[in-house]
């Protein structure tokens, strides 16, 4: 597992972000470990998918004709 590390730079527009979403000042620290763990959320549950999956879902929409309710 790769370490992630945020610039101060990074840090420093996460907390303008989490400021004008929220409401709320964070501080550095706090900053770095939001930033931290949404990054590394990310990275589990983004996962680019193949030429070669993108054909067998293709493939088995087209047989399953899954329901289309709009």
């Amino acid at each position: 597992m790769n370490k992630i590390m945020l610039s101060n730079q990074q840090i420093t527009k996460f907390q303008k972000l989490y400021k004008n979403y929220f409401g709320k000042e964070i501080s550095s620290k706090e900053s770095y470990e939001q930033g931290t763990k949404l990054i590394r959320l990310v990275q589990l549950v983004y996962k680019p998918m193949t030429e070669i999956e993108y054909k067998k879902l293709q493939e088995h929409r087209r047989k399953t004709k899954t329901l289309n309710l709009y």
